[in-house]
């Protein structure tokens, strides 16, 4: 084959293999709760806003404002609609869906009890990386880390799929966003403060964190739990099968 014909070979080869459509994602929490300024476990149940966490969430909403976005996703929990629709309505023509795969993970018997009671029964450096792992059996009448994560994966999948080549506005919860970003490359479990955001931009399957826990409503630590890498701890053990539930 002649210097011409290679040329020819590679140029039509370039030509036959476009480069693939890249999807960025647009992580933002939701906005702080009471719940969440009260350090009281927050997961399947839900607490409004409080005014502090309007005003970050607009904040969030004014920095965003400039990004031209194709579609919007939220969880359907109450504070990230609230949150979600905070920064749609400054998209004219961007229309807001839910996706259930993005509620957060359930604590079970630990809704809206104190950290600090989680804390005692099994620390957040121990269950969270083991969630991520998807190996930890779930607190008591919670979910699974094999069914979390799996639902996890599956919603990201779902958004990446429906929207090649576009820009994706999802809101979500702290550990949910914080599981996809272990997913896709981040180390452990990442600190999203309250109305942060975060970026990933995915193509041909795969993907790349661009930008993780941009303090832009400047809420800091609070409600914000890091966690270590899933082979940065040791197994946990299955609970006890007659656990012994929180008095409410």
């Amino acid at each position: 084959m002649t210097r011409h014909e290679r040329a020819a070979t590679t140029t039509a080869d370039t030509q036959a293999a476009p480069a693939a459509p890249t999807t960025t994602l647009t992580l933002v929490r939701h906005g702080q709760t009471y719940l969440n300024a009260r350090r009281l476990m927050q997961g399947s149940c839900d607490s409004p806003l409080t005014r502090t966490g309007r005003l970050g969430v607009q904040s969030t909403a004014r920095h965003l404002e400039p990004h031209s976005f194709h579609a919007a996703y939220s969880s359907p929990q109450g504070r990230a609609v609230m949150t979600a629709v905070e920064i749609v309505r400054r998209h004219e023509g961007l229309r807001l869906r839910t996706h259930e795969g993005l509620r957060e993970v359930s604590f079970g018997i630990y809704e809206r009890r104190p950290e600090h009671e989680l804390d005692r029964h099994e620390p957040w450096s121990r269950l969270v990386p083991a969630m991520l792992a998807g190996t930890h059996p779930g607190l008591p009448n919670g979910e699974s880390g094999a069914d979390y994560m799996a639902r996890v994966r599956r919603a990201f999948t779902e958004i990446v799929a429906a929207h090649p080549g576009e820009d994706v506005l999802v809101v979500g919860h702290g550990v949910t966003l914080g599981a996809y970003l272990s997913l896709v490359g981040h180390d452990g479990l990442a600190a999203l403060p309250n109305a942060s955001v975060s970026r990933v931009a995915v193509s041909d399957g795969v993907a790349r964190i661009l930008e993780v826990g941009t303090d832009v409503a400047g809420h800091g630590s609070l409600a914000a739990r890091p966690a270590p890498a899933p082979d940065e701890v040791a197994p946990v053990a299955a609970p006890l099968a007659h656990a012994e539930p929180i008095p409410a």
